[in-house]
């Protein structure tokens, strides 16, 4: 059998792949004495993590559980910036590299955990002086610029909440989410650059300041490379960052907050057209992104960290301004993108960093398989030692790839499932414990009670199901900003109050390892991006074209799913051109952003509907994957399936 036909053959793959002794011999874990300290006494096992950590108080209480919500180390008084930065300061790490940041254009720079504390020290003093105090909001709309990781943390060392927003984002999504939160003060940058074009953040942000009369000041950093980019300063309203930086103090106290104070809150989709501001606190948060950077990354003092995401998202919160931070590594902050200017940019930064642990996308791993092994073997990769995987289930054709290629069948790979609302990884092998399955995520972590259930909830030792977990974790989400009947509407009604349903489906084989299966409800997950199908339907039926829309997802090999839009329009349909569709494609981009432009979009007279109205939203999935539609005759109008897929023809 050749090696591609033996790669596209693997969705049944059972193989493990166990840690190499060497590996298991210098992992922080290497026994099954985390499983068996948390199978004794749950209570006790969070506890133990959380004594890794520096607190001004001990707590009173570990867990009050009242469901659906939860309290975790009461009484306790910690600072999530003390311990990403204050507490290395006395020690080796006071002047080891904490941010290493590459940008597209191959610009550098390095801070120090001293050097990052001064700054971030400075950020804080800037944001009391514009008035910001302990539980005021603050949006930050940034590319990854290092200013991203100093806003965060300036933040959380005095007490203010911050909520990240997607620099990729419009402007109505960035207005909408400084609204619901009603953020005191926007942080952002005159302008960037993504494959060499213009990012014009600065602009963006205007027009979405429009509309946003909470906001009383705009912190605007003036990125220092490249090409100056103009932007339009409102007088009394916006301040260069790097004018009152000069003018700040370099000493600001950590503000001493109770465990359960709010930290963050992280705006993510959902089936309704509204997007939930994910509200995460000081105490538990801080637990769940330290203790799983230690033990499922393995990170020690030695390692260069590079996580790929976007600040934007929860992966960066957790995994590039947090977790890598209060463990005392040094990571890698990169700018740009896996295919600029060249296909090999990954490896190449691999290369230049001597980077030894990696986590990125199953989407770009697969972009990577199909640009060719004979790239990433071009350089030097020997530096690596552990792999990760996050976003989205990978499938076994990229693990194998993936373990083959890059950590040439060398690294143990922790593919990871978690979410937003968990706060941190909830499901992955321990690397120097378990052995690694291809396409499966593994088994639970210690001190978090995941099981398959039937449509009843009932508990299935095999097969597959619904993915639930029993018990709350330190990490978890408090509740939606402003709405806590949507946290129980959404994660805790589907059978009872105490059970959270995460909204994907899994499978779980004869030796307990799950395989994720993906979304069972209206949320896409496009790129590891989670974009809910109402946000996109209720934009394009704002167009004055559309009378109707209805999105699904489709199977695509590099993103995990592609954006398919059906619209109904109000005009002639069969004088509907590539340039309308063209249109329909950049409203959506326009008013979300580039991540949710439908891949394809399909017009006709009418949407398929039963005879009672309802769009039949799975008649279009089938559509749009090409299968079979069986019968058809209960539609209200059956023609207009043909209609539909005559386009497609």
């Amino acid at each position: 059998m050749t090696e591609k036909a033996e790669f596209a053959n693997l969705l049944q793959e059972s193989r493990m792949f166990e840690p190499s002794e060497a590996f298991k011999a210098q992992a922080n874990v290497n026994d099954n004495s985390l499983y068996e300290r948390a199978d004794e006494d749950f209570e006790g096992y969070w506890e133990d993590r959380a004594r890794e950590l520096e607190w001004f108080q001990p707590w009173n209480t570990v867990l009050t559980w009242e469901p659906p919500h939860c309290k975790w180390f009461e009484g306790g008084k910690l600072n999530i910036c003390h311990n990403a930065l204050d507490r290395h300061l006395d020690g080796p790490r006071r002047n080891k590299a904490a941010i290493i940041w590459e940008g597209e254009n191959y610009d550098t720079r390095t801070l120090t955990y001293l050097q990052l504390h001064r700054e971030v020290c400075q950020f804080a003093n800037v944001l009391k002086g514009l008035g910001v105090k302990k539980g005021d909001r603050v949006a930050i709309y940034l590319p990854m610029v290092v200013e991203a990781a100093v806003a965060m943390l300036a933040c959380a060392r005095i007490g203010a909440i911050h909520s990240v927003v997607f620099g990729g984002f419009a402007p109505e999504s960035l207005r909408d989410r400084i609204n619901d939160c009603e953020a005191k003060v926007l942080v952002t940058e005159d302008g960037s650059t993504r494959r060499g074009k213009a990012l014009l953040l600065k602009d963006t942000a205007d027009k979405a300041l429009e509309e946003t009369p909470c906001i009383k000041k705009v912190v605007v950093v003036k990125r220092p490379y490249g090409d100056p980019y103009q932007c339009t300063m409102k007088e009394g309203r916006d301040l260069w960052y790097h004018d009152l930086m000069a003018k700040a103090d370099t000493d600001c106290p950590c503000e001493e907050m109770d465990a359960e104070d709010p930290l963050f809150i992280l705006y993510t989709s959902g089936t309704t057209g509204k997007p939930k501001g994910v509200v995460h606190t000081t105490g538990g948060y801080a637990v769940g992104a330290h203790s799983t950077c230690k033990y499922v990354f393995d990170m020690k003092d030695t390692d260069i960290f590079w996580c790929t995401a976007d600040v934007g998202w929860v992966t960066g919160h957790t995994y590039i301004a947090y977790g890598p931070l209060m463990n005392g590594v040094t990571q890698i902050m990169f700018e740009g993108v896996p295919n600029h200017p060249h296909n090999g940019r990954f490896w190449e930064v691999i290369e230049k960093y001597r980077v030894t642990i990696f986590y990125t996308a199953p989407t770009a791993i697969r972009a990577f398989m199909k640009w060719g092994e004979e790239i990433p073997q071009k350089f030097d990769l020997s530096s690596l030692r552990l792999l990760g995987s996050v976003g989205e289930p990978i499938n076994p054709e990229a693990w194998i790839w993936y373990h083959t290629y890059i950590g040439r069948e060398g690294c143990p790979i922790v593919d990871t499932w978690w979410q937003t609302e968990t706060g941190s990884i909830l499901m992955s092998n321990l690397p120097g414990v378990n052995g690694m399955k291809p396409g499966k995520a593994g088994l639970a972590l210690p001190g978090v009670c995941i099981e398959i259930v039937d449509d009843q909830c009932n508990p299935l030792a095999t097969g597959s199901g619904l993915l639930v977990i029993k018990k709350p974790w330190p990490s978890m989400l408090r509740t939606i900003w402003g709405d806590d009947q949507r946290l129980i509407d959404t994660y805790f009604s589907k059978w009872d109050i105490q059970t959270y349903f995460a909204g994907d489906g899994a499978t779980r084989d004869e030796d307990g390892y799950i395989m994720v299966l993906g979304r069972v409800d209206d949320v896409l997950n496009v790129s590891g991006h989670r974009i809910g199908t109402m946000e996109i339907e209720s934009v394009l039926v704002e167009h004055p074209k559309v009378a109707e829309a209805a999105v699904v997802g489709k199977q695509h090999e590099i993103k995990g799913q592609a954006i398919v839009a059906y619209v109904s329009y109000k005009g002639d349909v069969s004088h509907v051109s590539e340039a309308d569709i063209a249109e329909l494609k950049k409203f959506v981009a326009d008013k979300i952003g580039a991540i949710a432009r439908p891949d394809e979009i399909y017009v006709s007279h009418d949407l398929p509907k039963t005879r009672s109205g309802k769009i039949m939203r799975r008649l279009l999935r089938d559509i749009a994957e090409g299968r079979e539609l069986g019968d058809t005759t209960t539609l209200a109008d059956p023609s207009v399936v043909e209609e539909i897929r005559k386009q497609l023809a």
